[in-house]
């Protein structure tokens, strides 16, 4: 079987300040910018992977969504608890140094964890939690 990961999906709460952090500070590209009905979906991935994407998009867009669950998944994004990415890259500390001087909110770190992984972890500017991967 092949199969490969093509999109993965995280909410954002400012496009604009979602888009500086992906593209600006992460590096990526922007693939797709697209509005509709005063929403605005992004797609953004690194350039030397142009086959997987993060599409950044307003949380609870659906309408079949009450207003209660919209509040609830807002609390859950302004918690850090609704969605995550994990990255990886073969630098570290370059990546957390360029990070911590953006002003991206450090949860923690470069740290070697005990189950064999060194990684630091941010919120983007939604809140979601970013964790970075060391690299083989």
């Amino acid at each position: 079987m092949d199969i490969t990961i093509h999109n993965t999906f995280l909410p954002q709460t400012d496009p604009d300040a979602a888009l500086a952090f992906y593209r600006d500070v992460l590096g990526f590209e922007l693939r797709m910018d697209v509005g509709y009905e005063g929403m605005r979906w992004l797609t953004v991935g690194p350039p030397n992977q142009p086959g997987t994407s993060v599409v950044l998009h307003p949380p609870a867009a659906d309408p079949g969504i009450t207003d209660d669950e919209r509040r609830t998944i807002l609390e859950l994004i302004a918690k850090g608890t609704y969605g995550a990415l994990t990255l990886a890259t073969p630098d570290l500390d370059g990546v957390f140094d360029r990070l911590q001087a953006s002003g991206a909110e450090v949860l923690q770190e470069p740290t070697d964890q005990p189950y064999g992984v060194r990684d630091c972890a941010f919120r983007d500017p939604s809140g979601n939690v970013i964790r970075i991967n060391q690299a083989s």
